[in-house]
């Protein structure tokens, strides 16, 4: 009898030991991420609106807010000019999921809230509206408009020379009038699989915020020219950046009725974060350009 306790005692303790030595590794890389995201600052991008600059004191101060101020405006025509049909498509939407399915969801819902179940379902139903508003506007609406805003960006902070590998650049001082004909094809859209996937995952996309950190920068890699193979180590070298990116993204963009607003707020936060990568003013380019090893791997 006391053999049995005993190996049962042995068994548990095992158990437990190698539970603590996972929970310290997974400790060990959470804790390895968050400095790499912190000491990168990614995390504040999506909230960086207008166009970073240091202005100097003295008479040009004027100017400086003046040009910052031109620079906004002309980045938001994209999203203006697109503002009208989106919201014709989210009170489409948003009308339609309130008549077809507000009774049933608030019969399931009255289970589990009970008399507060008339305000969640109202709140679930903005969220999935808005869900499904933001989805066919990114793929069908917004994605010329998007793409716009991110290459309006990068011109804005004088990396030209990238968004000349991807499409005509014309003369002038507007960004966004100064893009031309499209060299190199946009983003593409989400595939059949990709969209159900999507909506199916919702509830958890946020959470690691990985998958949508991965693909912030896809034009950028895209007017880099870089292979899936250079795309693939520079994303695993930066996770940490990445994933707190999209975290933040995910999240502002789940926000009802302004996730559209949000979707050009975080093209331009991303933008801006390519154009410090290309000027070589972030922590991201402190170690080997996938372009280097790419290249030492072709000698091997």
């Amino acid at each position: 009898m006391s053999d049995d306790v005993n190996h049962r005692r042995s068994v548990i303790n095992r158990v437990q030991a190698k539970a603590q030595e996972v929970a310290k590794e997974d400790y060990d890389k959470a804790k390895v991420l968050l400095s790499a995201a912190a000491k990168s600052g990614s995390f504040l991008y999506p909230f960086k609106y207008g166009i970073s600059r240091h202005p100097v004191p003295g008479p040009t101060l004027h100017s400086h807010f003046h040009t910052v101020h031109n620079e906004l405006r002309a980045l938001w025509k994209p999203f203006m000019s697109r503002l009208l049909p989106t919201i014709g498509l989210a009170a489409g939407v948003t009308t339609a999921m309130f008549f077809f399915t507000y009774l049933p969801q608030l019969a399931v819902l009255v289970f589990v809230n009970g008399p507060l179940a008339v305000f969640t379902t109202v709140l679930l139903i903005l969220n999935e509206s808005s869900t499904i508003v933001n989805i066919i506007a990114r793929n069908f609406l917004l994605q010329d408009a998007i793409l716009d805003t991110f290459d309006g960006t990068l011109v804005a902070r004088n990396a030209t020379g990238v968004v000349s590998e991807g499409r005509q650049l014309k003369p002038g001082s507007d960004p966004i009038a100064r893009l031309g004909k499209i060299v190199k094809n946009p983003f593409s859209r989400f595939t059949p699989k990709a969209l159900i996937r999507y909506v199916m995952y919702l509830p958890l996309n946020f959470i690691p915020g990985r998958t949508r950190g991965k693909s912030v920068h896809g034009r950028y890699f895209q007017l880099k020219g870089w292979s899936p193979s250079q795309q693939r180590d520079w994303l695993q070298q930066h996770n940490g950046p990445y994933t707190t990116f999209g975290t933040v993204a995910t999240l502002l963009e789940m926000v009802p009725v302004v996730s559209t607003f949000f979707a050009f707020t975080n093209t331009v936060g991303a933008a801006l974060w390519a154009a410090d990568i290309e000027q070589k003013n972030t922590s991201l380019t402190e170690g080997t350009a996938p372009n280097l090893r790419e290249s030492a791997k072709k000698a091997e």
